[in-house]
């Protein structure tokens, strides 16, 4: 199996702590309803939300994935680190075994924050590789779910706080 890692990084004018709850801990309720051309549903297979749960995702038709299977590997809110993989479904197609990211949302000095992600790509065979573009469709779908959130957050203020 190879491992290629990609890191990016999203900046917010919205607070760390709500940028957490929303983009992390709420996103399998808030993304259907704010981008359901983007994620149609979520729905847990398996566990209760925390650390080894299974979660599929059903994508909107402007995706041109079907479904993914999600696991939850950490929740830390205290230092806002989310960390799960992609274990199954199409995104993975023929080459990847599995995606694993972590997330944190970092304080920024000027009150907004930092959404700091490192994705892992771990393919099938050891001198596979993955085609940049998929990792750059990858980093765009990324920024403009966090985008639509961000945006939802500046329309309704007084959520998650």
């Amino acid at each position: 199996m190879g491992v290629i890692t990609y890191e990016h990084e999203i900046t917010s004018s919205i607070p760390q702590k709500k940028v957490f709850k929303a983009f992390v801990l709420d996103a399998d309720n808030l993304l259907p309803k704010i981008l359901p051309q983007a994620v149609k549903s979520v729905q847990i297979l398996e566990g209760n939300g925390g650390v080894g749960t299974l979660k599929l995702i059903t994508y909107g038709e402007a995706s041109k994935y079907k479904s993914a299977t999600h696991r939850v590997d950490e929740i830390d809110e205290a230092n806002c680190i989310y960390k799960f993989s992609v274990v199954k479904g199409d995104v993975l197609g023929d080459v990847l075994d599995s995606i694993s990211y972590v997330i944190k949302i970092e304080a920024a000095p000027d009150g907004g924050s930092v959404c700091k992600t490192i994705s892992t790509y771990h393919t099938k065979e050891k001198d596979q590789h993955i085609i940049e573009e998929k990792i750059k469709e990858g980093k765009e779908r990324t920024k403009a779910m966090f985008k639509a959130i961000e945006a939802h957050l500046h329309a309704n203020h007084a959520s998650y706080n």
